[in-house]
């Protein structure tokens, strides 16, 4: 069972003509809630400005649909900072010369966590168990007369400053929400004792709000609490296979007709996966992937079978396999595309290290893979020559996703080592949190052994604890290697994840900017035409030879 919460809001004028508080609760489907959250704002317009409560309205709407439109597998807080600071120069820009300001307290519960982003006056406090906490902090300056003048608030100022905070949700807490015009009538004091004597949400705020203006309250009141009611077992990959719910399809054989595909027999079988290869109606190739009947009662397989496919879909585009939309699907399985061509540690096999020229091209494309990838705060955790795969149309992409793992998404077992130990980097080891440079590090590690056909600091074996000092020079495998390549790969693969490329786009740019560099430096003739500078040198040294030789008989 996923995260279920109670909730219920009230707002209310007060003395005032214009109501410019706005209140938003949105509860999508249970998939997006497990990636996305539920989302809970309030926003209290500045009256002193053009309209603030037109600002309010635009800012909690903006925030309810444009959240959920950012990608699944960005952060919380990472998608409030991209809308928040969209939403402040859209208010700077759209006053008509005043300044349209509002303040804003947003909550996003997902899974066992809450994050909350804060700007203004508004307040989040946590209750439980009859104690009250205030989590945000009030941004008016802290001057007398002046305590209720805002020096933070959406529109204010061009560099927008937002608080975030999170933590992790308990049974039976509750969040409350509340504008200035309840806070500082009741007090923590009054909201305290409101809360103890209701017995519903809704109880509780009417009551807030009805007792803010009897207080003498002359501005908007407005509150919205949010009950925690049952919280989720676990993470994603339990909502997927919860929603999912689906059996193992039976043993397929070549010739078969399953759910519209042709079964044209088995590619690959291992103790965790299992494809067959179909045809669709169109007689197109595919790979439909399942596990193997060993792991029919194995939850955890399910996830992780339905996680790879909800990362896949998340990513699509030229670097990565397509997805087939399986409108039918009643089994569980997914289908991807198959391309004619061989995976990178094939061509390594057949045909011995890559091509300077060749090297570089999928050097360059395994970096764009990965940026992308990691754009959409995916992290793949298997790079390595058996998945990459180049195919016949001349692309490179990027295979198996079944490591992949998503920060405040996907979940470890404690002490693990997911991937392959030849292509882990060195902290990994040592219990480090997955991140983008370890990513980058398989890829140094993929581009070395594609290069010189070695592992840069030998082969690792799983049951190993291996230490790392310095990688062995790719020149001593490959003379005809570049200085600057060296010293780029070198980095790439550097024990001390500080001194590594941070992001694939850096990795990228300084490949590109290190081979345009050396494209404009002149080449020496002894690497261009070595015979002819070996003789030219040999003519100089016979003719000084002569010359001295005349200058010694004239004497």
């Amino acid at each position: 069972m996923g995260l279920r919460v109670s909730f219920a809001q009230a707002s209310a004028c007060g003395p005032r003509a214009e109501n410019q508080d706005a209140l938003r609760a949105v509860t999508p489907p249970a998939a997006l809630a497990a990636s996305k959250g539920l989302l809970f704002a309030l926003a209290d317009g500045v009256s002193q400005c053009a309209d603030g409560g037109l600002a309010a309205r635009l800012t909690v709407q903006a925030l309810a649909s444009d959240y959920y439109a950012t990608p699944e597998t960005w952060a919380i807080a990472q998608a409030l900072e991209r809308l928040l600071l969209s939403q402040n120069r859209w208010l700077r820009a759209n006053g008509a010369g005043q300044p349209l300001l509002t303040t804003l307290t947003a909550l996003i519960l997902r899974g066992r966590r809450f994050t909350l982003a804060h700007v203004g006056d508004c307040r989040l406090y946590r209750w439980q168990d009859g104690q009250l906490q205030c989590l945000t902090e009030d941004h008016v300056w802290d001057q007398p007369g002046m305590q209720h003048v805002l020096k933070r608030a959406l529109g204010l100022d061009q560099h927008l400053v937002v608080d975030y905070r999170d933590g992790e949700l308990q049974p039976g807490q509750a969040f409350l929400l509340v504008s200035d015009g309840v806070w500082a009538s009741l007090g923590d004091a009054g909201i305290r004792r409101i809360l103890g004597d209701s017995t519903t949400p809704q109880d509780s705020v009417d009551a807030l709000v009805r007792a803010a203006h009897l207080a003498g309250s002359q501005d908007n009141a407005s509150a919205l609490l949010v009950r925690i009611d049952n919280l989720p077992a676990s993470g994603l990959g339990d909502t997927l296979a919860q929603l999912g719910d689906w059996p193992l399809p039976p043993l397929l054989r070549p010739g078969q007709d399953f759910e519209g595909w042709q079964v044209q027999g088995t590619l690959a079988q291992s103790r965790q996966s299992l494809i067959y290869r179909v045809l669709d109606r169109q007689q197109r190739a595919w790979l439909l992937k399942t596990l193997p009947s060993a792991l029919r009662d194995d939850q955890r397989a399910a996830q992780a079978l339905l996680l790879e496919e909800w990362f896949l879909r998340r990513v699509q585009g030229r670097y990565f396999p397509e997805l087939h939309g399986l409108p039918q699907r009643q089994h569980l399985y997914y289908v991807m595309r198959e391309y004619p061509g061989q995976t990178l540690a094939e061509q390594l096999h057949q045909q011995g290290p890559l091509s300077l020229n060749d090297w570089q091209d999928t050097a360059s494309r395994l970096l764009r893979a990965l940026g992308q990838l990691h754009r959409r705060n995916i992290l793949h955790r298997d790079i390595k020559p058996e998945n990459l795969h180049r195919g016949a149309d001349g692309e490179l992409r990027l295979l198996d996703f079944g490591l992949a793992f998503c920060p405040g998404l996907s979940g470890d077992e404690p002490h693990s080592l997911p991937g392959t130990p030849s292509y882990l980097a060195p902290e990994a080891f040592q219990g480090a949190a997955p991140d983008a440079r370890q990513d980058l590090y398989g890829a140094g590690a993929t581009l070395y052994r594609l290069l010189c056909g070695q592992y840069p600091y030998g082969e690792i074996e799983a049951f190993q604890h291996p230490r790392f000092g310095q990688p062995t020079a790719p020149s001593r495998y490959r003379p005809d290697l570049p200085a600057w390549l060296e010293t780029w790969l070198l980095r790439a693969l550097h024990s001390d994840p500080a001194q590594r490329f941070e992001t694939a786009e850096e990795c990228l740019l300084a490949l590109e900017q290190g081979e345009r560099q050396a494209g404009l430096r002149p080449t020496p003739l002894l690497a261009r035409h070595p015979l002819r500078f070996w003789r030219g040198l040999a003519l100089v040294s016979l003719l000084a030879n002569l010359l001295l030789l005349l200058a010694w008989l004239q004497h």
